[in-house]
């Protein structure tokens, strides 16, 4: 199993690197987002569980409020399936591009390159601003392209929105 740094909202230079042919130093995510999609998780779900319990007990009989138990098993199955990708989740800044890597089953690793950068984002939903947590989307020239790292910690986050913006700005300088 691969060994994946964690970084939390310290301004330093995570994942640069001086040989382009060195292995990609990755920082993973938070801790912060793994709380809040647990949570969520957590209240739908034990929502669905009390509602199927009660609708089905008084409205079939008990023996068929034991059908509420389904939704606690997604629960459960749930809660480690969100663990499981959110360590899937790092990304690493080289000295041309930005890798994000994600996935447990289906590996997927987007490379953006600096100078294709035409606009970086920090945005933070009101859920999100609660578990003090933002995302940094990237945006480029080709839609298919486009790329975000979720859960960040906002410093972090507005760090990496101007470091990313400044190199971008120099690499495309060139075109």
């Amino acid at each position: 199993m691969e060994t994946v740094s964690r970084t939390y909202a310290c301004p330093m230079e995570t994942g640069t690197m001086k040989n382009a042919d060195a292995e990609p130093v990755w920082t993973g995510l938070p801790p912060g987002l793994l709380r809040m999609r647990r949570l969520l998780l957590v209240v739908w779900l034990g929502l669905l569980t009390i509602a199927v319990g009660l609708l089905l007990g008084l409205l079939a009989g008990p023996v068929w409020a034991a059908f509420a138990l389904l939704p606690l098993a997604l629960t459960v199955w749930g809660w480690r399936m969100l663990g499981r990708n959110w360590r899937s989740w790092r990304y690493a800044e080289r000295a041309d591009d930005l890798l994000i890597s994600r996935g447990v089953l289906w590996r997927e690793e987007t490379v953006v390159p600096y100078g294709r950068m035409q606009l970086v984002e920090v945005t933070s939903g009101p859920v999100e601003r609660h578990f003090g947590l933002a995302s940094v989307q990237l945006h480029t020239a080709a839609a298919a392209t486009d790329a975000c790292i979720p859960g960040l910690d906002p410093a972090e986050a507005e760090r990496l929105r101007d470091r990313l913006t400044e190199l971008g700005e120099a690499r495309s300088a060139g075109l």
